[in-house]
């Protein structure tokens, strides 16, 4: 079975990583919410793509120049508030397992915090998260704080050596694109023992194509199109 990866939520319904968005995504019962985190200047995590603000707010300028009062202040679409990771995980409430994508370079301490109070605190379990990003340093940083939380490294092309680069983080899965997958990459992320999660693919025929590669898992705007 395929997993059915809410991106940003619900991102093609509602405004992408708004609660409004989060909340659409469990009624189309996704498999894993998908969300990406930036940190303010008063290091807050907030749940929200862009190193800026323009794009999804009414507002200008860089998140981590910006106090968590100036960015609540912003309309994120539907007059959607910017919301915290913790506001996020307290509606997802164990209803399906949360993605966090660490967009902000950095953040790796204070998404730990967050977990591991949800963890201890909340009845979650370590094995309801997966942590992800680009930013291959910034997960070997947060293998660092620790081992319990499993990780997803994101590429956006085809790596020499395929899938060994998600091998060598002792990643959980390997997250690459739709532009930039094929079967071999697929095939040898699989024989590694590694999971794969192909974004973004909106389109019922990709999701048919990249079905058919075999991946273990799918993310979409329109969830309930997988």
């Amino acid at each position: 079975m395929v997993l059915r990866i809410g991106h940003r939520g619900a991102a093609g319904y509602e405004p992408e990583n708004t609660l409004l968005s989060f909340q659409r995504g469990l009624q189309l019962q996704v498999d894993l919410i998908e969300l990406d985190v930036q940190v303010c200047s008063t290091g807050q995590v907030l749940v929200i793509h862009d190193a800026k603000v323009d794009r999804t707010t009414n507002g200008t300028g860089y998140i981590e120049e910006k106090t968590f009062r100036e960015l609540r202040s912003l309309d994120a679409g539907k007059g959607q508030k910017i919301p915290t990771l913790q506001e996020v995980l307290d509606l997802v409430d164990r209803k399906a397992k949360v993605n966090i994508e660490i967009k902000g370079e950095g953040a790796s301490k204070q998404v730990f915090d967050v977990i591991e109070m949800y963890v201890s605190k909340r009845g979650w379990l370590w094995d309801d998260f997966l942590v992800s990003s680009f930013n291959h340093y910034e997960l070997l940083e947060f293998n660092r704080l620790t081992s319990r939380v499993k990780i997803g490294a994101v590429i956006a092309g085809i790596p020499l050596g395929y899938a060994e680069c998600a091998e060598k983080l002792n990643a959980y899965s390997l997250h690459p694109s739709k532009e930039f997958i094929n079967k071999n990459l697929v095939d040898d992320a699989q024989r590694r023992g590694l999971k794969v999660f192909s974004y973004t693919l909106d389109e019922p025929e990709d999701i048919e194509r990249i079905k058919s590669l075999g991946v273990d898992g799918i993310f979409s705007n329109f969830p309930d199109r997988i």
